[in-house]
């Protein structure tokens, strides 16, 4: 299906690697011009001429994105290079692991800062530009907002976060016509699950206890199937779409367990 994206320019935080690289892959394919913005320069650039040398046309800004100084300077090069910006992926985070009974306060706050603070700033700095063209926001959130995980309260904190403000920008930003969705990731083979697995004394066990839960076909989501979702949402031909959370996760979060 021709998405329609062709010359979009479409920003992706954390665009370099995992999910976000992505979703930077499949936007490729169907035309568009992805802009990564992140922090890690060395992984940035590789993955650009990656993409160069295959004569993909991939922008990049060099951001820390719990620094909205550094957040606004990404944006202004940004709209200066290509004087555009029709869509955003807020795609950048990490589950830190930042639980209750052995984190601290100052710990939850900075998890809150790198998870979701960043999610609001690019947002507003790319509103301006969103409302020209009647863009798209998708924001990537977690199924730890909706089931818990332990141990991890600032990172659930932050996708519950995520949530609450992909309905409220959705309601705000009708006046604009610009659509907000979220997808939730449960259980994605990325690059950082596969190096977890294999921390484990018999990785292959450990992946299939996880797999044998999941409800269709009992296989982890693929970075693809995240990717494609994203496209569909950030493209005009979702254009009715908005305020939802979709949860690409083979059934793993919401269908019961006993038909396992």
């Amino acid at each position: 299906m021709d998405l329609g994206l062709k010359g979009k320019i479409i920003i992706v935080t954390g665009g370099s690697k995992g999910i976000g690289s992505g979703i930077v892959s499949v936007l490729l394919e169907e035309g568009a011009i992805p802009i990564i913005v992140g922090r890690d320069k060395k992984t940035i650039i590789s993955a650009v001429n990656k993409y160069k040398e295959r004569n993909l046309e991939v922008g990049f800004a060099f951001a820390e994105l719990t620094d909205p100084k550094q957040c606004e300077q990404a944006v202004k090069k940004i709209i200066n290079d290509f004087r555009k910006i029709d869509g955003l992926v807020n795609n950048a985070g990490v589950n830190d692991g930042i639980g209750l009974e052995k984190g601290t306060y100052e710990d939850f706050l900075n998890s809150i800062n790198k998870n979701v603070a960043h999610y609001y700033k690019m947002t507003q700095l790319v509103l301006p530009e969103l409302k020209k063209n009647k863009g798209a926001i998708v924001n990537i959130g977690s199924k730890v907002s909706a089931t818990g995980q332990g141990g991890t309260s600032g990172y659930a904190a932050a996708c519950g976060g995520r949530n609450a403000l992909t309905r409220e920008w959705a309601v705000e930003l009708i006046p604009y016509s610009i659509r907000v969705n979220s997808v939730i990731v449960a259980e994605c083979y990325t690059p950082l699950y596969k190096k977890w697995v294999e921390s484990f004394e018999n990785p292959k066990e450990k992946l299939a206890s996880i797999t044998d839960k999941i409800p269709l076909e009992k296989r982890m989501t693929t970075i693809e199937e995240i990717a494609n979702t994203v496209a569909f949402l950030i493209s005009e031909k979702s254009s009715h779409t908005t305020g939802q959370l979709i949860y690409v996760d083979g059934g793993y979060t919401h269908l019961d367990r006993t038909i396992l």
